[in-house]
C-alpha cells in the first residue's frame, strides 16, 4: 500500500506531461487526442506527484494494449465498469468504461476513454473549471491535503471521500460550461 502525499504545485508538471505525451503519440490509434488531466494539470493546485494523461479514442477496441505496455505502461485491468458514477446519476456502463495503465517510469496514470463519453468529458470539464475558479481550486487542494493527513495509508478511504467532493465540483462545472459555452478543447 502506498502512502498518499499531497505536494505543492510544481512548475515542472506541464513539461513532464509533454515528455510523456510525446512518447505516446507513435503508439496510439489515428485520431487519438491527448490531454493533461487531473490535479497536476491545474496551475497552482497541490497534488500527488502523479501525472494523469487522458487519451480519447474513437473506440477502445482500436487501442493496441501490447504497444502501450511496450511503451512503458503496465496495464491495470479494471474490475467492474471503470470510472465511478456520480450519486443520483444513471448511466449505461459504456459511459464509464476505460482502459487504465500505470507508467513503469515517471509516476503517471494513463486513462484511455472513448470520445464523447461521460467519463471522457468529466475529466476535461473539471480540469477547465478548476483552471478558471481559484477559490474552488484552493478549497479542493485543502480537502485533498486534509484527507491525506487522515488517510495517508488508506487509498480506499481517501477516494471514498474525494470522489464525491469531485462530483460536487463537476456539478458546478456543468452549470459553468452551459453559461460560458464551454466546448471540449483540442489536445494538449
Amino acid at each position: 500500500m502506498s502512502t498518499i502525499v499531497i505536494h505543492p504545485a510544481k512548475a515542472t508538471w506541464p513539461h513532464e506531461f509533454e515528455a510523456l505525451r510525446a512518447r505516446l503519440c507513435a503508439i496510439l490509434p489515428e485520431g487519438s487526442v491527448i490531454h493533461h488531466i487531473g490535479s497536476t494539470a491545474v496551475p497552482g493546485l497541490a497534488a500527488k506527484d502523479v501525472i494523469d494523461i487522458q487519451v480519447s479514442v474513437d473506440s477502445l477496441d482500436s487501442v493496441d494494449v501490447a504497444a502501450v505496455v511496450v511503451a512503458g505502461y503496465a496495464h491495470r485491468p479494471i474490475s467492474g465498469v471503470g470510472d465511478h458514477c456520480p450519486p443520483g446519476v444513471e448511466l449505461p456502463d459504456a459511459e464509464l468504461t476505460k482502459l487504465f495503465f500505470k507508467s513503469t517510469g515517471r509516476a503517471a496514470n494513463l486513462h484511455i476513454r472513448e470520445k464523447g463519453r461521460f467519463n471522457q468529458q468529466y475529466a476535461l470539464l473539471c480540469r477547465d473549471f478548476l483552471r478558471t475558479h481559484p477559490v474552488a481550486t484552493q478549497a479542493y487542494a485543502l480537502i485533498k491535503q486534509r484527507l491525506a493527513e487522515h488517510f495517508a495509508d488508506d487509498e480506499d478511504a481517501y477516494y471514498d471521500i474525494k470522489d464525491p467532493v469531485f462530483d460536487i465540483i463537476v456539478d458546478g462545472a456543468r452549470e459553468w460550461a452551459t453559461r460560458t459555452g464551454w466546448t471540449e478543447p483540442p489536445g494538449d
